[in-house]
């Protein structure tokens, strides 16, 4: 259950930087206070996750999620690049969040 809060936790992680992108300096409403539920959301879930599993790799595979999704979002939503660097390094951070996944007992 402890994977189940993590990855949700990283998927707000998400959220909250795509709320606070769009709220534009906190001057749009909705987008500010999806921004405070989803940073909320994601903390919670994170504790939550670190009750059981090793916190350097729930941290990791916390931020790394967040990381990755925002860097897709971006280059979907907000017209992002996403030369051969970036994706390489998108991939990369992608199979090291797998790795620890694999490596946690």
């Amino acid at each position: 259950m402890a994977w189940i809060y993590l990855i949700l936790g990283g998927l707000f992680e998400i959220g909250f930087t795509t709320c606070l992108k769009l709220s534009n300096n906190f001057s749009k409403l909705s987008w500010s206070i999806g921004f405070f539920i989803c940073i909320t959301l994601s903390f919670i879930l994170l504790n939550k996750a670190i009750q059981t599993l090793p916190m350097g790799t729930a941290y990791a595979v916390w931020t790394g999620i967040g990381a990755a999704g925002s860097v897709i979002v971006g280059i979907f939503m907000f017209k992002e690049p996403s030369d051969f660097w970036r994706l390489f390094f998108l991939f990369l951070l992608i199979g090291s969040i797998l790795g620890l996944k694999l490596a946690s007992k």
